[in-house]
């Protein structure tokens, strides 16, 4: 025997609806209404709605979307990273700087002791005097070429050893410039002939200094790292994002730091699909608010993928309601609500991006959801 709508609906009342959900459910029964997978209009009069406290809401369009919150590390620029290194083999005398201290681009910040520089020095100096005579016998044979004493020969042959030799010396300077001499120093040492150990390390760039890599005392071989610097204004934010998200992702999109409540721009969206996470690096760039980062922080960050025009509804995340593997929400009709499957695009902090049959004019529920869908269920029952 078939039992009737209104008892079958009844009994649903012993297993745990209230007497408001279970009036609803009665009158629901009454109507006899179809199958939970069919949009029937659910009836419910403007009173019903009160008494239950169903509100209604217009879904917004959609020009942005954003992702949930993605782990994410900063970084350091490329362009804006050094690593300051020994040129000469030799020892570290004194570190004049450490770190986290800022530095200026050309400040010292150590010095060694290196005997190939001595070496270094002897040959630019040793080149200089070589040039020096070879120009005075320029001048010698120039003047006798003029007299008829020597050919010309002789003379292009002088010009020849004296061309070679302020090559070599050209070639010594830049050695020593290589070596971490600042011009001035090397001029000083021209007009002093003073051969000296002392080797200054200086910082290429301004910025801050990230890390010491060895301790006064050290020995050390040519090019071995001392610090690293970076300049830290702006930063990279590196996020990986599942490869099923990252199609909407594109560079000049925003990326949102919540909370620090600072946002950069991205600027890459990379290839590479990383066998570890099955992610796509996704890089932006902060430059606002940079200073509140720091380089090897871990940080959470949200994407906002820009959507297509048109078709794409944000609404509450409370108004998404799912059935038999189905995203729905409920719209209001006259006379009643009319449940509509929609596609979820994005699930953000309390709201959802949806595509589906809505328009501007559209009220959706968006409380009193619960009680409506199981009363809608339960007619169906």
């Amino acid at each position: 025997m078939v039992s009737a709508p209104g008892s079958r609906l009844a009994s649903r009342l012993d297993s745990g609806f209230g007497p408001a959900l279970g009036a609803i459910l009665l009158l629901l029964g009454a109507t006899g209404a179809t199958s939970a997978a069919a949009a029937d209009l659910i009836p419910l009069t403007l009173a019903e709605q009160e008494r239950f406290g169903i509100e209604l809401a217009a879904p917004q369009p959609a020009a942005t979307s954003l992702t949930r919150r993605y782990p994410a590390r900063v970084a350091v620029p490329n362009p804006q990273l050094r690593v300051v290194a020994a040129r000469k083999a030799g020892v570290v005398e004194t570190l004049l700087v450490a770190e986290g201290e800022r530095v200026t681009a050309g400040q010292i910040m150590a010095r060694l002791q290196s005997p190939d520089l001595v070496s270094a020095q002897s040959d630019y100096l040793e080149s200089l005097t070589r040039l020096a005579l070879a120009e005075s016998e320029v001048a010698r044979d120039r003047m006798l070429q003029r007299e008829g004493v020597i050919a010309e020969r002789r003379l292009i042959e002088s010009q020849s050893r004296r061309d070679e030799l302020a090559t070599m010396v050209q070639q010594r300077r830049q050695v020593l410039a290589l070596a971490g001499m600042s011009a001035a120093d090397i001029d000083t040492l021209a007009r002093s002939r003073t051969l000296t150990t002392s080797l200054p390390v200086r910082a290429p760039i301004a910025g801050v200094v990230l890390e010491q890599m060895v301790s006064t005392g050290q020995s050390l071989t040519a090019a071995t790292p001392l610090y690293r610097i970076a300049d830290l204004e702006p930063l990279w934010i590196e996020v990986h994002v599942p490869v099923d998200r990252v199609a909407d992702l594109a560079p000049g999109d925003r990326a949102l730091l919540p909370t620090l409540g600072i946002e950069g721009r991205i600027i890459t969206v990379g290839r590479l699909v990383h066998s570890q996470d099955q992610g796509v690096l996704v890089r932006a760039e902060v430059a606002d608010g940079a200073e509140q980062l720091r380089p090897g922080q871990f940080i959470e960050v949200q994407l906002a993928a820009t959507t297509e025009a048109g078709g794409r509804w944000r609404v509450p995340a409370a108004a998404v309601v799912r059935h038999a593997g189905e995203a729905m929400l409920f719209v209001a009709r006259e006379g009643g609500f009319e449940p509509i499957s929609v596609r979820l695009i994005a699930e953000e902090e309390g709201e959802t991006v949806v595509t589906g049959s809505l328009a501007a004019s559209d009220r959706i529920v968006v409380k009193g959801v619960v009680e409506l869908k199981a009363a809608w269920l339960g007619a169906a029952g």
